[in-house]
């Protein structure tokens, strides 16, 4: 038996699969709560991760007590970027900046002063949501944490370290944080001397197949795993997803609605892009890169407005059918913890334009969907200045099972989406997948394949040149909302 888990910003899933990839048990956590103390930050207390795995495997083995004794490999996921600052007991310094924190925007100017070929060895625009930024913050604002930070670790290692007592991490995630050299997959002397920080303060770096070290006896013995466990060092969530998917080869790509939207298409090289707010990362498999586009807020969005209507987000998106029919005449702009990609700008917030008294919850469902929509569209289209091309893509994620949020994507970017026949080949899939292969030695291509797909959602040609004309629209209108955005946030 092999274990995936993979921490994300709401929960902790833990999937368990066999050696024919069968997923056999799962178990999901308490939500877990995201503090926003202040304009544009975002934490978690690393320690409620590790009360959330440890409630998903304790689950695990009440449940499946035969099976979690099975156990022979662990493999890691986990939400990106966010900053993990520990003492020398190995204790956090203070709660974790998350991924969509977006404080350190000053920082991120700095960094690009420091080094003006930074885009050449990270592969990428500095943002708010790298590791880097936000340990630059620190220094700036919070220099006694600084000064006693004894590593930086990402979310998912937090946990690795008190699994196995290994600070260790893998390509893929580290390759986010702003301090590695992308394309030689290694730690930068050039970027961490940029922010203050040195090689030491950095875990270990392995490839997301390789093993990193072993469980615990104690917490073998507290689950009743009756051997040794290997733990493999894993990956991001969105490199464990497409590691989930099979996208590991050249040109095959990912769309993901999930609490954010990305976009993932790997590549054998590290493409660089200097005239958008992209990044290319290496992959969980050796030799293979991918290049990533990421959204804030996707389903979170559709969250939202169910919070504001008092209704669920499921009702609301079943009232639409599964028919895209024409653009919702109230244009949404998504960007409600600012945009990341392929934009740069941490002051946009989100914004509802052209609403009227017959505006109704069926208009601003629509209008909120189509906006995700159209914000994918933009990253698509950075992709394409880039040279990379995109035929068609895997549909993942909750926002998924939408079969109407996918006709509106793919008539936005013109696009063939194929949807898996498994709604379960996500994160913690693939780092069920990366424990198998880093246990047993097996062939990674051999054991990432493509899933078999359910349903093909195609371009509607009938609508696809007014959605260009209102995607056209939601370009214009995004000048103003980020004026409009700045000024007010100054206000606070």
């Amino acid at each position: 038996m092999f274990l995936g888990i993979d921490l994300g910003t709401s929960g902790v899933k833990s999937i368990l699969i066999d050696a024919d990839q069968h997923i056999i048990a799962e178990q999901s956590s308490r939500p877990l709560e995201v503090s926003r103390p202040h304009r544009g930050w975002s934490e978690q207390d690393p320690e409620h991760w590790w009360a959330a795995v440890c409630q998903t495997l304790d689950g695990l083995a009440a449940n499946n007590p035969r099976e979690t004794a099975a156990i022979k490999g662990i493999g890691l996921s986990g939400q990106m970027y966010g900053a993990t600052v520990l003492g020398t007991d190995d204790k956090p310094l203070r709660p974790a900046i998350l991924w969509n924190d977006t404080r350190s925007e000053r920082q991120c100017a700095d960094l690009t002063n420091r080094v003006p070929g930074i885009v050449d060895i990270a592969c990428r625009k500095p943002t708010p949501g790298v590791t880097a930024s936000k340990l630059a913050w620190l220094r700036d604002h919070e220099p006694d944490v600084f000064r006693r930070t004894a590593k930086v670790l990402l979310p998912k290692d937090y946990v690795r370290l008190l699994l196995s007592g290994d600070k260790a991490s893998d390509m893929a995630d580290s390759s986010g944080t702003m301090w590695m050299n992308v394309a030689r997959r290694e730690w930068s002397d050039t970027l961490l001397a940029a922010t203050d920080m040195r090689l030491d303060q950095m875990p270990s770096l392995h490839e997301g197949t390789e093993v990193t070290g072993q469980l615990r006896r104690d917490l073998a013995s507290r689950w009743g795993i009756d051997g040794p466990v290997t733990i493999a060092a894993g990956g991001g969530d969105n490199a464990c997803g497409a590691c989930g998917t099979g996208v590991i080869s050249e040109g095959e790509g990912t769309v993901s609605l999930g609490t954010s939207g990305v976009l993932f298409v790997a590549m054998q090289q590290a493409r660089t892009s200097h005239d958008f707010a992209i990044e290319a990362l290496c992959h969980s498999v050796p030799g293979v890169w991918h290049q990533m586009s990421v959204i804030l807020s996707a389903t979170s969005c559709l969250n939202w407005l169910a919070r504001l209507l008092k209704r669920s987000p499921v009702e609301l998106v079943m009232e639409l059918g599964s028919v895209p029919g024409a653009p919702s005449q109230v244009l949404f702009v998504p960007f409600l913890d600012g945009c990341w990609s392929p934009r740069s700008d941490a002051e946009i917030r989100a914004a509802l334009i052209g609403l009227q008294h017959s505006t109704d919850d069926a208009t601003l469902t629509r209008a909120v969907m189509q906006g995700v929509a159209f914000a994918l569209r933009e990253c698509a289209d950075a992709f394409r200045a880039t040279g990379t091309s995109i035929d068609r893509l895997l549909a993942i994620g909750g926002g998924s099972r939408s079969d109407l949020w996918l006709s509106m994507i793919a008539t936005c970017l013109g696009v063939e989406l194929r949807v898996p026949a498994s709604s379960e080949l996500g994160a913690a899939f693939g780092a069920a997948r990366l424990a198998l292969i880093a246990n047993t030695g097996a062939d990674p291509m051999a054991v990432l394949q493509l899933p078999k797909i359910s349903r093909t959602i195609e371009p509607d040609r009938n609508f696809a040149q007014h959605y260009a004309d209102a995607y056209a629209d939601w370009l214009q209108a995004i000048p103003e909302v980020r004026r409009t955005s700045a000024s007010l946030g100054k206000r606070l």
